[in-house]
C-alpha cells in the first residue's frame, strides 16, 4: 500500500537521552511515537532526508549497517555513546539512486555515511526496537527548492514499495535566536507555512519555492538546511492533503514548531 510522507521537526540534539529536554519536548515525543500507527501497514523501510546531511550531488546511504554520526556538541558524554542499530536498506538505496538518476539529478551511492542525529533521534522514538530498516538521502548543498521538489518527485515511486519518506528538519531553525525573541517570527512563519500547505497543489508548490517571501523567512531560517527536507517530502506526495501532526509553542523558550503528514 502507498505510504504517506512526512516533514517532521526533530527537536534539538540528542534530546530523548537528556531528562529535562525530553520533558520539554514531550508533545514532540508523543507525535513521533504515534507515527507508526498512522501508516497503512508496517513500512519496508524509512527513508530519511535530514537537515544534517548535504553534498554537491545527491548521496544515498548504501551501507547494510550504517554507523553513528554524533553531529552535535556540548552535550553530556553519554550522548556520544548512543547506538541505533537499525539495518540499512542497500537494495532500496540502489533503487532510489536509479530513480534520482532518471530524474536528471547528480547522484552517488555512499557506503560509509552513518546515521546523523536528524535521523537516529526521531527513528529511535518512532521505532525504539530498531526493527525497521533506515536509510538516508542527502540534500543538495545548493538548497535549491525546485531541485528538492524534483528529488521528492523522483523518490515518489518508493512509496508504493512500502517506503515511508520522512523529511527531518525544523519548521524554525535559527541557532542564534531562541528564547522570547523567537516567538513572533516563529509564530508568523509557522502560520504562513500552515496556510501554504493547505492550498491547492500548484499554488502551494509555487509559494514554497518562493519561501523567502514568507514573513520573517530569513529570521526563521538564516540557513535553510532544516527547511529543505520539507521540499523533498512534499515533492514525493505533491498532490496529497497536508495534515498537521504536531505543533508546540514556547519550544526552547519561545519557538513555535510544527510537523506535517502528506497523504
Amino acid at each position: 500500500m502507498r505510504q504517506p510522507t512526512y516533514f517532521i521537526s526533530h527537536g534539538g540534539g540528542p534530546w530523548p537521552w537528556i531528562d529535562d529536554m525530553r520533558a520539554a519536548l514531550a508533545p514532540l515525543e508523543e507525535s513521533l511515537a504515534a507515527l507508526p500507527s498512522q501508516l497503512p501497514e508496517p513500512p519496508a523501510a524509512a527513508l530519511m532526508i535530514s537537515g544534517h546531511w548535504e553534498a554537491p550531488e545527491v548521496r544515498v546511504m548504501h551501507g547494510a549497517r550504517p554507523p553513528m554520526v554524533y553531529d552535535y556538541s556540548n552535550f553530556p558524554p553519554h550522548t556520544y555513546e548512543i547506538t541505533y542499530p537499525a539495518p540499512g536498506a542497500p537494495e532500496l538505496a540502489e533503487k532510489a539512486a536509479q530513480l534520482i538518476a532518471e530524474a536528471g539529478l547528480p547522484v552517488a551511492l555512499d557506503d560509509t555515511q552513518g546515521y546523523d542525529h536528524g535521523t537516529f533521534v526521531p527513528a529511535y522514538v518512532m521505532y525504539p526496537q530498531a526493527d525497521v530498516p533506515v536509510f538516508q538521502v542527502s540534500m543538495l548543498e545548493s538548497y535549491d527548492p525546485a531541485d528538492h521538489f524534483r528529488l521528492g518527485r523522483a523518490l515518489a515511486p518508493l512509496r508504493d514499495a512500502g517506503v515511508v519518506i520522512i523529511g527531518s528538519g525544523l519548521s524554525y531553525h535559527n541557532l542564534r535566536l531562541f528564547g522570547p525573541d523567537a516567538r513572533v517570527p516563529s509564530e508568523a512563519f509557522d502560520a504562513w507555512l500552515g496556510e501554504t500547505l493547505a492550498r491547492p497543489m500548484a499554488e502551494r508548490t509555487a509559494r514554497l519555492i518562493d519561501w523567502e517571501s514568507a514573513p520573517h523567512a530569513r529570521t526563521c531560517h538564516a540557513r535553510e538546511d532544516h527547511l529543505v527536507p520539507l521540499f523533498a517530502a512534499l515533492g514525493a506526495a505533491e498532490d496529497a492533503v497536508a495534515t498537521r501532526v504536531y505543533t508546540q509553542e514556547m519550544v526552547f523558550g519561545g519557538v513555535t514548531a510544527s510537523s506535517w503528514r502528506f497523504g
